[in-house]
């Protein structure tokens, strides 16, 4: 499919496909045109203004009634990126950064927005030579678009700020003089298009959604192979009980357990116990219900992926230019929250099965160490799992419950969208890490019950571990391995 086709929809998986393929992009004639159309209304319309339009020939935010002369409309634009670069903390990572300017790219081209043609097609120059901008992570309330963090991604289209390329960072006139690449010069409203707009939450949401499936799904595999390296039943995934109360994440939960572990001979055998903990017996119910979760969240970042987010916008056929608030990030915070505690209840569940596996039950040893008290053997990585799920606990706080007054009160509730964006990246990555630990704790349980074998499908996952990471009956340098498993999740 053509990414930035705006007559189709995309999902975060085309997003964040696209950018990890290398792909470049390009303005079709059908966008020139377009662009150009609305371009030429906005400086018809703006020359025969009488009234004030906010944006267009106003300050910004509380300055929203102070009119601005026509000749001083660049400047105008230009200030607004400047005074609103105020990021700080740490650099927004440049796969997001990347993610950031496709997202923008693809809003500004709906035609709402009066950006001229050759900006769109400098913001796609920038894109297509990895000219990353130096953006940062703090800065955005969420509400009046991301404001900070959208002008840093910005200022280089008129020779300004700090940008990553060819592996250095750099001024942004530098990298776009080494590229061939001119500045362009801002018309009226074209800051404000650039800059209102939810391009960072947006971002992060949708490589949340992308690569928390990816994880939920691993998580499945992982749990497989605990299950039957603990000797656990097969019988708590039957699909008569999970259609008596037939969530869709817990019915698919259930179903893939069942696929996993089909043909094992460790989980058909008889047990001397009738029933499992609740990390075991209930990962349909607890994992089904973060599947749940993320599938609502998808619905709503992939509508956001979607749509006109900036201020104001021009309705060329309709002949009107309206300022409202489809900047604020209410709709994303509030999913980003939910998929932050999903992921979470994920993470923790996994972490009480590694728990289990450690703790000298079903014919185990005690710490999976034949030789325990000489050897410690995974004692301490569930400690570090623990740790890493009681932080996930604290991350988990909701930010979109949060609001503070800004621009002298014009500005009188934000969503804190972008806080919620960088905790549940902080979620998802340390999500990576206890999956890894756990997949780490069950391979060398199920060594320990070997000859006996899993499935072919749980075995294979046993198999790609061992490929990277062998097993050890003394103690070993752990941290290496947590953090080989973790990057192989």
């Amino acid at each position: 499919m053509n990414i930035l086709d705006i007559s189709q929809n995309i999902t975060c998986t085309d997003a964040v496909d696209f950018i990890k393929s290398g792909k470049l992009l390009s303005l079709s004639e059908a966008d020139t045109l377009r662009l150009q159309k609305v371009r030429d209304y906005l400086d018809e319309k703006s020359k025969n203004l009488s009234t004030p339009i906010y944006g267009i020939n106003t300050g910004f935010g509380s300055l929203c009634n102070t009119a601005v002369a026509g000749e001083d409309l660049q400047t105008l634009q230009e200030n607004l990126l400047l005074s609103h670069a105020c990021g700080m903390g740490e650099e927004v990572p440049s796969h997001l950064v990347k993610l950031m300017l496709l997202l923008k790219i693809r809003g500004v081209l709906y035609g709402n927005s009066g950006v001229q043609p050759a900006t769109a097609e400098l913001l796609i120059k920038l894109y297509n030579h990895n000219i990353l901008p130096v953006v940062y992570t703090q800065g955005s309330l969420g509400a009046s678009g991301d404001l900070a963090p959208l002008s840093h991604l910005c200022l280089p289209l008129f020779g300004h700020g700090e940008v990553n390329f060819q592996g250095k960072r750099m001024e942004s006139i530098e990298a776009l003089h080494a590229c061939k690449l001119q500045p362009v010069k801002l018309s009226s409203k074209e800051g404000l298009a650039l800059i209102n707009g939810t391009q960072f939450m947006s971002a992060y949401a949708t490589w949340c959604v992308a690569e928390g499936e990816r994880l939920m799904e691993r998580s499945l595999g992982i749990a497989a192979l605990s299950l039957d390296a603990y000797d656990g039943r097969i019988e708590p995934f039957d699909e008569l009980i999970h259609a008596a109360r037939p969530h869709a994440g817990q019915r698919y939960a259930a179903r893939r357990m069942r696929e996993l572990l089909s043909g094992s001979s460790i989980a058909t055998q008889s047990k001397a116990h009738v029933q499992d903990p609740y990390s075991f017996r209930c990962i349909p119910q607890v994992v089904g219900a973060s599947f749940d979760a993320l599938a609502h969240v998808k619905k709503v970042v992939e509508t956001e992926l979607n749509a006109v987010t900036d201020n104001p916008l021009i309705f060329m056929e309709e002949d009107k230019i309206i300022s409202g608030g489809n900047f604020h990030g209410q709709p994303l915070a509030l999913v980003l929250d939910f998929l932050a505690i999903g992921l979470a209840e994920t993470g923790s569940i996994s972490e009480r099965r590694t728990y289990k596996l450690i703790g000298g039950q079903r014919g185990l040893p005690a710490y999976l160490a034949p030789d325990a008290g000489l050897n410690s053997g995974y004692m301490i990585p569930q400690y570090t799992a623990a740790s890493i799920v009681s932080q996930n606990k604290q991350l988990c706080t909701p930010a979109s419950i949060d609001s503070i007054d800004s621009s002298n009160g014009q500005e009188d509730h934000v969503s804190m969208g972008a806080n919620a964006a960088t905790k549940c990246l902080r979620v998802l990555d340390n999500l990576q890490k206890i999956l890894g630990i756990e997949w780490l704790t069950a391979a060398q349980a199920l060594d320990l019950r070997r000859p006996l074998k899993s499935s072919d499908l749980v075995e294979s996952l046993y198999d790609e571990l061992r490929a990277e990471i062998p097993y050890h009956a003394t103690d070993v340098y752990q941290s290496e391995r947590m953090r080989k498993a973790a990057s192989m999740v």
